[in-house]
């Protein structure tokens, strides 16, 4: 979700702004969710940081409007809020998406629901607001060439080349989150066994099968690279900066930005884009559905179901481009 101003959009709080704006009873049931969350649901900490800006600016709003108590809350407050976030600017020109917005909706309905089982609240006021509708886009995926250009566009010399090398190769090979490679530590990976251990959403973990190309990358890296790399503080991280710490989430965007302008590769890059790769490639390839959803570590298969589409798509493009009859149908309808 994007940072919201303060300045641009007065009915919300700035970044970091304290608990007390919002009301100190309000800021107090916010945080035994929050902990529910923790505690209970074992949720990511980046997720559970996203319900805490999204609750935020919920709560913010029902303080601005004079709503102290919880169990006052009804159905068109909420309504109204959501009318509110879809009209107001988090900067300059930029309004909130559908999809910001209906995740901030799943976030005050998760927070009522837990407030109806707690004994706070006897009726679930957000259960009977409808869901902002949300366009589904399909993932862009990078073609079987592509991704040779950009493993090729990494140098081949030097410790942080052969990091960077490790590092695309294996969001390649094993399909991961960007949050998931950069928490990996060296005794995770077991390339005798050809495997990587990682840690998903509610920390669920999962172990990957990794490939020659990967495993040979991370063999130059752990005996080459990571020496070199390595400082006093490095402690078990596996992949590390120039500083000797942990490679972090934005460093690894960067390098893979990078070496996509070097591989001159026009659409815009990032981990994410590895990750629809790998899934959509393995579908192309044959993959059953369900082996997909265990390599990504989705809890629903619904959620990898929109692999297939892109697959169709693919499959759609190389007939209409080698079909006679389908090129002269795509003619006539152009």
């Amino acid at each position: 979700m994007p940072p919201t101003d303060a300045a641009t959009n007065p009915a919300t709080p700035a970044s970091g702004e304290s608990e007390s704006r919002i009301g100190r009873a309000l800021a107090r049931h916010m945080e035994r969710f929050l902990d529910h969350l923790a505690v209970e649901r074992g949720v990511a900490p980046n997720t559970a940081v996203a319900y805490r800006r999204d609750l935020r600016l919920y709560l913010a709003y029902l303080t601005k409007h004079g709503i102290g108590d919880l169990t006052k809350v009804g159905e068109r407050d909420i309504s109204d809020f959501l009318a509110t976030l879809k009209e107001s600017e988090y900067a300059p020109g930029k309004r909130y998406s559908a999809a910001t917005v209906a995740r901030v909706l799943a976030a005050v309905r998760g927070f009522h629901r837990f407030l109806v089982r707690e004994g706070v609240s006897k009726a679930d006021p957000a259960e009977p607001v409808g869901s902002p509708r949300v366009s589904r886009s399909l993932p862009r995926a990078l073609s079987l060439e592509e991704v040779e250009r950009l493993l090729a566009a990494v140098p081949e010399d030097g410790a942080i080349a052969s990091r960077d090398h490790a590092i695309l190769e294996l969001l390649y090979a094993a399909g991961l989150r960007i949050s998931e490679l950069t928490a990996l530590d060296v005794d995770d990976l077991d390339l005798d066994d050809a495997t990587v251990r990682c840690f998903g959403k509610g920390s669920k973990e999962r172990m990957v099968p990794l490939g020659r190309a990967a495993i040979d990358a991370l063999k130059r890296y752990l005996t080459q690279a990571r020496p070199e790399l390595a400082r006093p503080l490095s402690g078990a991280a596996l992949f590390l900066n120039a500083r000797g710490t942990r490679l972090t989430r934005q460093g690894c965007w960067k390098l893979i930005k990078k070496h996509a302008a070097k591989a001159e590769l026009r659409r815009r890059i990032s981990p994410h884009t590895l990750r629809h790769s790998f899934a959509t490639h393995l579908l192309d390839g044959g993959a059953e559905i369900r082996v997909v959803q265990e390599l990504l570590g989705h809890a629903s298969v619904s959620t990898t179901q929109v692999y297939t589409l892109v697959s169709r798509e693919r499959l759609r493009e190389v007939y209409e481009s080698a079909h006679p009859r389908a090129r002269r149908a795509r003619a006539r309808r152009s």
